[in-house]
């Protein structure tokens, strides 16, 4: 199984980035898909999550409004659309899949069986 990020880079604060990530290996309808962050010297953190069909998302509370997780179950990709970005947005993006037998989604990183390897956004002030 491969899940490969990309998209990250150097942004202003205020400005706009969409990560994508794209996977293989696995039965990609099968599995929820989740970002995770992690800013250097902390933990890593839930962001959002979107279930199997893409009929249910959900987002951290830091990120409503601002994020906005799509996916292509025809292409096996995964998308996390960034605008309003902050400084304290700035961490390394991960996305992970899940294996889900419902449509629901989970915000527990343990839960999830597979680990992209990361790409870094930068938001300046």
């Amino acid at each position: 199984v491969q899940l490969q990020a990309s998209g990250g880079g150097s942004v202003q604060a205020g400005g706009s980035l969409r990560l994508s990530c794209a996977a293989s290996g696995l039965t990609f309808s099968s599995y929820a898909m989740g970002w995770f962050r992690q800013a250097p010297g902390k933990e890593r953190e839930f962001v959002g999550a979107i279930s199997r069909s893409g009929g249910s998302t959900i987002y951290t509370d830091s990120v409503k409004g601002r994020f906005t997780i799509s996916r292509d179950n025809a292409k096996n990709t995964v998308a996390l659309q960034m605008s309003s970005l902050k400084p304290e947005d700035t961490a390394v993006y991960y996305c992970a899949a899940d294996y889900r037998n419902s449509d629901y989604v989970r915000t527990d990183g343990y839960r999830y069986e597979f680990w992209g390897q990361g790409t870094l956004v930068t938001v300046s002030s």
